[in-house]
């Protein structure tokens, strides 16, 4: 037996026509039939939640139940940007609630001001709709302060992304960026206590609205999620970082990397990261033995990576704009291979297809595997692939004019 199979001993699979969801003491329980869930709270009491795969309430403390949180979404051939290239191999938007991602964005832009990232430029910051990215990925919770816990982790990753390595017009630095980095790991995960060391490290973190926004970022995580949810998402944090570096070394020295080695980086620093998060928004846990198994990583990873891809396409015409350009997948494919950039795109669009078609199949060999906790991620992750292109295709942030930057 495979050892994702051993994890769990529960007969439960994806398949299943009904199954039980078992709550914590004094919890509730919620039964999943087939058009219908009811919830059971601890007297034994049961009601009728919602058929169709509508919202449903679910008492005693579960907070939002749907009935479609473990059914696979369906695959699509997408259209994308003017719609004049291939489209785009990619699961079907899961839920579009604007009402619910504006509130989720008025909070964000609310904390951002209090923790001052992005001063004198909110209303940029407002309207590139990272409350909406959250509310679009993220679609077995509406409840606005867990989303929001994602809004906040890639509003601040981002703008690390923005002002410590991108755009130079906001004072990102290769030669500035590892220090910088290594602070930010600083932040998010504070070393032992040092004396006057420690002190010096303090100013120089509340000193920085980078750092202060991932540090407050991280503390909301750490309201929702289990010690090892938020170490896991820091650790994938300061790996991300190690091919930040790279990007910077080779912006420094104006070297292009070979495209097969900006892509073996850039599977290490791609919408993975968030995807670390889909199990602490959705009120769940995936354990460590079956979220780091080999077959549920690269799985994972193919998500991850067919949605950077995504942001590929989206941001090369700003990213080759930019004073030094940052490393972009489809501006590196139209240098080396001497071709058009509508050839670059092509190439693009079909290695984001054959990632999605990975994670696809992979998806499919693992609906065996006992394990509710598993599924629910898997079908996080497709949601997630979905929801990021449909962000990426409305959001203000890749226009290339230098005053809709965010």
């Amino acid at each position: 037996m495979h050892q994702l199979q051993q994890l769990l001993a529960a007969p439960l699979g994806l398949g299943t026509s009904a199954f039980h969801i078992p709550g914590a003491s004094g919890q509730a329980t919620v039964e999943l039939g087939e058009n219908a869930y009811t919830a059971c709270d601890p007297t034994g009491q049961t009601r009728e939640l919602a058929s169709g795969g509508e919202i449903g309430r679910v008492p005693s403390g579960l907070g939002f139940a749907r009935r479609d949180t473990y059914a696979p979404l369906p695959y699509l051939e997408r259209a994308w940007g003017d719609g004049s290239h291939s489209p785009l191999y990619c699961p079907a938007t899961a839920r579009i609630d604007e009402d619910l991602g504006e509130e989720v964005n008025r909070r964000l832009v609310a904390w951002a001001e209090r923790v001052g990232i992005h001063e004198g430029r909110m209303d940029k910051f407002r309207d590139t709709g990272f409350g909406r990215l959250a509310m679009l990925t993220h679609p077995d919770s509406d409840d606005p302060d867990r989303l929001l816990v994602a809004a906040q982790m890639n509003a601040a990753w981002w703008a690390a992304d923005d002002y410590y390595a991108d755009e130079t017009p906001l004072g990102a630095t290769p030669t500035e960026l590892p220090p910088r980095l290594a602070l930010v790991m600083s932040a998010m995960d504070p070393p032992p206590y040092a004396g006057s060391y420690t002190e010096q490290l303090e100013e120089a973190v509340t000193a920085d609205p980078v750092l202060v926004a991932l540090r407050s970022a991280t503390a909301h995580l750490t309201s929702h999620a289990t010690p090892s949810q938020v170490m896991r998402a820091c650790n994938t944090t300061f790996q991300m970082y190690v091919s930040w570096t790279a990007y910077a070394a080779w912006r420094y020295l104006e070297t292009p990397p070979a495209a097969w080695r900006y892509l073996a980086a850039r599977q290490h620093d791609s919408f993975y990261t968030s995807m670390t998060l889909i199990d602490v928004v959705g009120s769940y846990e995936l354990t460590g033995n079956l979220f780091y198994d080999k077959r549920f990583h690269r799985a994972l990873m193919q998500a991850g990576t067919a949605s950077v891809l995504v942001n590929d396409l989206y941001s090369a015409e700003k990213e080759a704009a930019d004073e030094l350009p940052d490393s972009n997948l489809v501006l590196l494919i139209a240098a080396e291979e001497n071709c058009s950039l509508d050839d670059a795109i092509e190439r693009t669009v079909a290695l984001h297809n054959d990632f999605v078609r990975g994670f696809e199949t992979a998806q499919r060999e693992l609906a065996a595997v006992p394990s509710l906790e598993l599924h629910r991620f898997l079908r996080g992750a497709q949601a997630w692939m979905a929801g990021g292109l449909e962000w990426h295709s409305a959001t203000s942030r890749y226009k290339s004019e230098v005053d809709e930057r965010v």
